[in-house]
């Protein structure tokens, strides 16, 4: 069976690659830019980083910060209207996940007005033209959302998150730029590096992982693992480690899908507005333990790639439980709950499973699921 890989057409990484935006820009004859971005990255000057360099080079832009941190479908809707408005014939998205997001969903719609609603765009949906241009900047470590097929917008009506995935919306270029994430406080950064390390240990273990995408989560686990604890204390190689790990991450799973952790965490985020990164990295370890057996060795490799040592001399149970306590050591290490007593409500836990094994991530699971097995998981964590 022939493996489709979607990736950007063009990106840039290492410090300083922010600057190469504006050569982007009108190498590409682009008039007026739409600039999405978030609230507090206008208010802490981040976006700034950006729109300063459009400004010096007299470049014309509108900036919609309408944007929430689980974005939601009146954000979009209020986007696609601002945009409209604007004149502008390009994106650039500047932030974590939610403004990529935002600004996949908002150029979808503006190319496909058929998905006016942002409901009908859950799941693969049947469009038909390649969303408006965007130049994507994260300054986050962990989404990938600069590199993936996929977005997340929060169905606030329901309390639950849409998984879209559409090839006609990856940014057309992206900026990895380290120093764009220097200004991620430590808690953050800690939790959107435990979600590139899921993406990267979901994607190498789902039911559609390939030989191209195993050797982009390999990397991007060993990469996460040596960088991931020095990102937390703000070095500039633990920066720059986890700028690149994370989109590498994002290079594969993007391509073959996820798993239960993302399920389970989805929801998560709809009902409490609990940060993504942070219910992944709680639901990993327990999640990893529950899909061992269906994994074969990969968790052998997973945990050489964690940087345990005498992974060919261990037994299956031996470098499963390796990989397993060397996950959750980090995520002990970057300061992540261990559990999800101060987050879930016992009495959300039926329907936390049921939004989970709807989510579009649970088919990917390497080990086949049922609600009933969700919410053990979810009970086993309270």
């Amino acid at each position: 069976m022939a493996q489709r890989i979607v990736l950007n057409g063009t990106s840039y990484h290492g410090s300083g690659a922010v600057a190469e935006i504006v050569s982007e820009i009108n190498a590409r004859g682009f008039a007026k830019a739409f600039v999405c971005s978030d609230p507090d990255l206008i208010k802490f000057g981040v976006t700034a980083k950006v729109t300063d360099l459009l400004d010096k080079n007299g470049f014309p832009y509108v900036i919609y910060s309408d944007i929430k941190p689980n974005s939601s479908i009146k954000n979009v809707q209020d986007g696609v209207e601002a945009f409209r408005a604007s004149g502008a014939d390009c994106i650039i998205a500047v932030g974590g996940g939610s403004s990529i997001d935002t600004a996949k969903a908002i150029g979808i719609i503006i190319t496909n007005p058929e998905f006016a609603d942002v409901k009908s765009l859950e799941g693969v949906a049947p469009t038909k033209n390649p969303c408006v241009p965007i130049l994507a900047v994260p300054t986050t470590a962990g989404t990938a959302a600069e590199v993936t097929i996929n977005y997340v917008i929060t169905d606030e009506e329901n309390n639950r998150k849409m998984v879209c995935v559409d090839v006609h919306d990856i940014p057309v270029v992206a900026f990895v730029d380290p120093d764009m994430m220097s200004t991620m406080p430590a808690g953050l950064t800690a939790a959107t590096g435990m979600d590139a390390l899921t993406h990267a240990i979901e994607g190498y273990i789902t039911k559609g992982a390939c030989e191209m995408t195993d050797m982009f989560h390999l990397k991007a686990i060993e990469i996460i693992a040596a960088s991931l604890r020095g990102a937390v204390a703000n070095t500039p190689e633990g920066r720059e480690g986890m700028a690149l790990g994370q989109y590498i991450a994002g290079m594969g799973f993007s391509n073959v899908g996820l798993g239960i952790v993302h399920s389970m965490a989805h929801p998560l985020g709809a009902l409490y507005d609990t940060p993504h990164g942070v219910a992944n990295a709680i639901i990993l370890p327990t999640v990893m333990e529950y899909n061992a057996e269906a994994t074969g060795d990969k968790y052998r490799y997973i945990a050489k790639a964690m940087g345990v040592e005498h992974t060919c001399s261990m037994s299956q149970e031996e470098y499963r439980k390796a990989a397993v306590d060397a996950v959750r050591k980090l995520s002990q290490d970057v300061g992540i709950p261990a559990d999800l007593k101060e987050i879930v409500k016992a009495e959300d836990v039926r329907f936390l499973s049921e939004s989970a094994y709807a989510d579009a991530c649970r088919p990917g699971n390497p080990k086949d699921t049922s609600v009933e097995d969700i919410e053990k998981l979810y009970l086993s964590l309270l």
